[in-house]
């Protein structure tokens, strides 16, 4: 073997060694994105639910409030009846 053929291995070797690291790491980065991807899916999916669960509880606050409307409705009018008739009686 001549001394360039020893040179053109060696080379031959050390690309393909350089190849390898750099498939690996672009391996490396496509598993991280799909990571990250698989996160926020996630994250979203937690997103989702809570504003689900948020707007069932806005929803039941919202019949809370409209009874103690009514009931508040319902008391000063019949205070106000209360009066009337306490007058009206005299």
């Amino acid at each position: 073997m001549t001394e360039q053929e020893k040179i053109n291995a060696e080379v031959q070797k050390q690309l393909a060694m350089q190849d390898a690291k750099f498939n690996t790491f672009m391996q490396e980065m496509r598993d991280r994105d799909n990571q990250r991807a698989e996160d926020i899916r996630e994250i979203r999916q937690d997103m989702k639910n809570m504003q689900a669960s948020l707007d069932a509880k806005i929803d039941n606050m919202g019949k809370h409030v409209r009874n103690l409307s009514v009931a508040t409705i319902i008391g000063v009018s019949t205070i106000a009846i209360t009066v009337i008739y306490s007058i009206l009686s005299r």
